[in-house]
């Protein structure tokens, strides 16, 4: 199989990250190509992001001056810049690029060609993206150092928390993680998810035992391929440790629903195993097994008692808050898309419990921290460590006004570019990384806006993927508009008690005039006890113009004068659809870990799946409002 066919079998991955050498900071970070790793944990680590942040500008300079050093040899490097290692010359000639612009080197080196086009340190991994928020598959080069940045990042994120929230070294957290097969390339790299990256090294699996990280779920569970068992055995280990479960989540929060709705269908079995004390037979994983007749070692008859009641109850609402009664707060990524399932997190923990979203990180590098975990998540910013990579920033707009005229592929002069320090309160900007593994100015796609300044390093909120959009016609439509206006919508199925469970969208340009298309899950929030009220039809239209009264001037345009853009239509599916298109992603090679419902859908076969269970479907009934 030559490499391109096994490159488009790969699926985006977001999460982790940790520090680099710098040399000008080497008192404080040890010359790791030497073996010297110092890991900083506690008032250590708080101690080193302040100093970090208090120098940011010096940090990225100095960061940049090694990459250039390290990596002017290459032949990327080299055809821009003859082997020079000026960081004038570097922003004044090296281009600003997309993964159009690297993809072709990132293929010869999967193909067996030296690490050397693009990196000064053999490239001993790639990383594969999820996929689902630009449509395609990306392969991103690892060095071997990259694992100590995400590994300096992942302990910044206790000793912030005990900041917050005391006593966390006194119980165990249930913290959902997944791993996904991997495969190689042609020359034999392992081409995996960063996660399952993280999971498998030496970092995680050699780790010293930390008491803020002591984790219900045995490795093996964690490292099982097979993520039904992996699952299962992760949530009976959380059961059977459901008093010690002070915080529980995943890294987004549509891996902890998923959970929680795999728990639906399984806890019968779950009480089973507990009540017997036997692991059921459909695990199969000798290595899960074995761990699991470690933690379960005899029968619990209360134990299981206990759980069935809760969750034979006829309403769900709160179920994480009876099952896990200690626990303090929610951890998962909940900005950006995975805002979505804010409400459906705040239901099943009845809004007691805090959603904490703590990192910000991709598969192309590691970003920053929340130093503010217990914020609303409306109101989440993250600090970018300047020892991550270097941060450079593509002017989006002022103000509070976001412009979006520039296209995922219009060339940005090298000259246009913000560096980290320099960006300002309000504005918005893209961000443009460059790193140690061979990505120079490469355009990581997701527009941010600047919240505020730790020191002198910036705090961003994320706003959206850039090249998530809905259009028609001359509309464009960003996922965050088209998130806000969701939100307004959903607030008129309430007096149903019905509650939008997933959404997705495609552009339907089968007709003239094309239109947009939102897809939409619902159930109902009611107990057994309670009648379930069927939503008016007129609910769901007038849920429709509700959507484009919320957008912008332009779609609103097209719509009402041009007619340009058909009505919008909704078309509601079946209970578990969004289960179903998330079996099929993952099956296409996505991993659970990381999956994110892409908002835009242009997948014939996703699109395909989902209109085989659409239940129903309204259309808008009028134009919305516009004036010139």
């Amino acid at each position: 199989m030559g490499f391109k066919t096994i490159h488009h079998k790969f699926f985006e991955c977001n999460s982790g990250a940790f520090s680099c050498y710098l040399q000008m900071f080497c008192h404080s970070f040890p010359n790791i190509m030497d073996g010297k790793k110092l890991e900083y944990k506690g008032e250590e680590a708080l101690k080193e992001l302040e100093t970090l942040t208090a120098r940011a500008d010096e940090v990225q300079e100095c960061l940049l001056e090694d990459i250039l050093t390290r990596n002017r040899k290459t032949e990327y490097l080299h055809n821009y810049l003859l082997g020079s290692k000026s960081v004038t010359e570097f922003k004044r000639c090296v281009p600003v690029i997309t993964y159009k612009g690297i993809r072709s080197y990132i293929q010869r080196i999967g193909n067996g060609e030296d690490s050397s086009l693009i990196t000064g340190h053999p490239i001993t991994e790639m990383l594969c993206s999820s996929g689902t928020s630009a449509g395609e598959p990306k392969l991103m080069p690892s060095i071997a150092e990259d694992l100590d940045r995400r590994t300096f990042l992942y302990n910044l994120i206790m000793p912030i928390m005990n900041q917050y929230v005391p006593g966390l070294d006194e119980g165990k957290a249930m913290y959902l993680c997944f791993v996904k097969a991997e495969m190689s390339t042609p020359c034999g790299l392992p081409a995996r998810a960063v996660l399952t990256s993280y999971y498998k090294s030496r970092h995680f699996k050699c780790r010293s035992r930390d008491p803020y990280n002591d984790f219900t779920s045995p490795d093996e569970a964690i490292l099982c391929e097979d993520s039904h068992q992996s699952m299962y055995c992760q949530l009976l280990a959380g059961l059977l440790h459901r008093y010690q479960v002070l915080r529980l989540g995943a890294v987004f929060a549509s891996a902890l629903l998923r959970s929680i709705s795999f728990l639906e269908h399984h806890w019968i079995t779950l009480c089973n195993d507990i009540r017997s004390g036997h692991l059921d037979p459909m695990i199969t994983d000798p290595k899960c097994r074995s761990a699991m007749s470690v933690i379960l070692v005899s029968p619990d008859r209360q134990l299981a008692d206990e759980i069935e009641a809760i969750c034979g109850r006829p309403s769900w609402k709160g179920i994480v808050c009876h099952l896990w009664p200690k626990a303090k707060y929610i951890e998962a990524v909940v900005t950006g898309s995975m805002a979505q399932y804010i409400s459906s997190l705040e239901y099943y923990s009845d809004g007691k419990l805090p959603l904490v979203c703590t990192m910000y990180a991709s598969s192309e590098c590691y970003f920053g921290v929340n130093l503010k975990p217990l914020c609303d998540p409306a109101d989440v910013s993250f600090t970018l460590l300047p020892n991550m990579g270097y941060f450079e920033f593509i002017p989006l707009g002022d103000n509070g006004t976001l412009l979006m005229d520039m296209d995922e592929d219009e060339e940005v002069p090298p000259n246009k570019l913000v560096d980290l320090v320099n960006v300002r309160l309000g504005s918005y900007y893209e961000l443009v990384v460059t790193t140690f593994s061979g990505l120079y100015r490469y355009r990581i796609g997701d527009v941010l806006q600047v919240t505020g300044f730790h020191n002198r390093a910036p705090q961003f909120r994320f706003i959206c993927r850039r090249n998530v959009v809905l259009s028609v016609d001359n509309d464009k439509t960003n996922e965050e508009d088209l998130h806000r206006s969701i939100t307004v919508a959903k607030r008129l199925l309430e007096p149903y008690n019905a509650l939008l469970v997933e959404y997705t969208s495609s552009a339907d340009t089968s007709s003239v005039p094309g239109h947009y298309v939102i897809y939409w899950e619902i159930t109902h929030c009611t107990s057994m006890a309670d009648k379930v009220t069927p939503v008016d039809p007129g609910v769901f239209q007038d849920c429709c113009i509700t959507i484009e009264e919320e957008l912008d001037y332009i779609y609103r345009r097209c719509r009402a004068h041009d007619k340009s853009v058909g009505p919008l239509e909704i078309r509601v599916v079946k209970p578990r659809s969004f289960e179903l298109l998330m079996d099929m992603l993952i099956n296409q090679g996505g991993s659970i870990n990381q999956y994110k419902t892409p908002r835009c859908i242009k997948s014939s076969a996703a699109l395909k799946l989902l209109n085989s269970n659409v239940k129903a479907s309204f259309f808008s009934p009028r134009d919305p409002s516009w004036t010139p």
